[in-house]
């Protein structure tokens, strides 16, 4: 018998699966994984925000040793290690930091628009959505431009391997793609540690938490967390916001019409299309939450597309809507874990959409191309978007 959770991982629309759980099972035990799933937004904003209760390291202690990637990043901590390592990063993602890179993404998107302009036709993924992102966390990490398209097959493998977990399938950690991601930047980061540069990964070597530097394992960890975090965001951000906008002509054209739209359209399409759907955490102390008691180490599935998507926060939730306000959307997480990246998963969408918009004065799907879903819980979007377009 197909597990009810199957659905909502596979199929390119699992917002009437996740609306039929909001409705009758918001709280609802999956025996065959032994996890507690959440759909309901005060339930997720809850399970997102209160580390005393619920805990990030979910169950990465029984599945994943304390030398694997991940495991002393910022995503699998709580305070007051996360506090002291998320003070680290946050400098390279002031909004200052993130606007003085907005002419350099610029360049990149031009660059890749170029290349399509005479064809009338491009995938929205691999043509842009896909190139643009590696491009700007390689060159913050100081990575080589040969190296980028490893960058690629990193992230399909870690992302994959969280198809049906509940939490990251320890499998990942020995294929061959994530043993030479780690031993990639465990060179790269001996290199820079001999020869600094001006990088992210230079300045986490010269770092110092409480007088003490970052153990190898946590600079590995950082650098896995941003190579996926750093990628996969923007990623399906762009391809969901064009997703939408095949489905909703009209809209495209208002948006050529009043630019100055696009920020708060890019946050309906977090909010309608969240590019992530799923976040994990571990309970660590008995808790009640929408009417079941939850004891100490149960698994906590926290549905962020599911909250994004209820009815008693956000009136005709099932609607695109680039007039909502509010839009407390809860796409990029809440409280001391939420993304730090997002003000640069924002501009890089902003800049990207405005490039298009300006170009293409129409854009419609190719129907030879079918939208298919990404084999992941966690992201959400399509690795193809093959669009038709008229030139402006």
């Amino acid at each position: 018998m197909e597990n009810p959770m199957d659905a909502i991982v596979t199929n390119i629309d699992p917002f009437p699966f996740y609306q039929e759980f909001r409705r009758t099972q918001p709280v609802y035990y999956n025996t065959e994984r032994g996890s507690w799933n959440i759909f309901r937004y005060h339930d997720v904003q809850r399970a997102l925000s209160d580390f005393a209760v619920f805990s990030s390291k979910f169950s990465l202690a029984t599945t994943i040793s304390s030398d694997e990637p991940f495991a002393a990043s910022m995503i699998s901590s709580d305070p007051p290690r996360h506090r002291q390592l998320r003070t680290l990063v946050t400098q390279a993602f002031t909004p200052h930091a993130v606007e003085n890179l907005a002419p350099r993404i610029l360049a990149i998107v031009t660059e890749h628009l170029d290349r399509v302009m005479d064809a009338g036709r491009f995938d929205a993924i691999r043509d842009l959505g896909y190139p643009l992102p590696v491009i700007v966390i390689a060159e913050l990490m100081g990575i080589p431009p040969a190296d980028r398209e490893r960058f690629k097959t990193w992230s399909d493998t870690i992302v994959s391997f969280a198809r049906f977990g509940e939490n990251i399938d320890p499998r990942v950690f020995q294929s061959n793609a994530i043993l030479e991601m780690a031993a990639y930047f465990l060179e790269l980061i001996e290199r820079r540690r001999k020869e600094p540069g001006d990088d992210l990964i230079s300045g986490l070597l010269k770092a110092e938490i409480d007088g003490q530097r970052l153990s190898q394992i946590e600079l590995l960890g950082f650098c896995s967390l941003l190579l996926v975090a750093g990628n996969e965001t923007t990623t399906n951000l762009i391809g969901n916001a064009m997703l939408t906008f095949t489905d909703r002509p009209e809209d495209w054209q208002r948006l050529r019409g009043a630019p100055e739209l696009v920020p708060q359209a890019i946050e309906e399409v977090l909010r309608y299309r969240s590019p992530v759907q799923a976040m994990f955490r571990l309970v660590k102390q008995e808790v009640k939450i929408g009417g079941q008691v939850l004891p100490p180490g149960a698994r906590i599935v926290a549905w962020i597309g599911s909250a994004n998507h209820d009815e008693a926060r956000f009136p005709d939730a099932e609607e695109f809507d680039i007039d909502r306000q509010p839009n407390r959307h809860l796409a990029f997480g809440h409280g001391i874990h939420y993304c730090l990246g997002a003000p640069l998963a924002r501009l890089e969408a902003k800049i990207a959409l405005t490039s298009m918009l300006e170009r293409f004065a129409t854009i419609e799907r190719a129907a030879e191309f079918p939208v298919e879903r990404m084999p992941s819980m966690i992201v959400y979007g399509t690795p193809s978007l093959v669009l038709n377009f008229s030139r402006s």
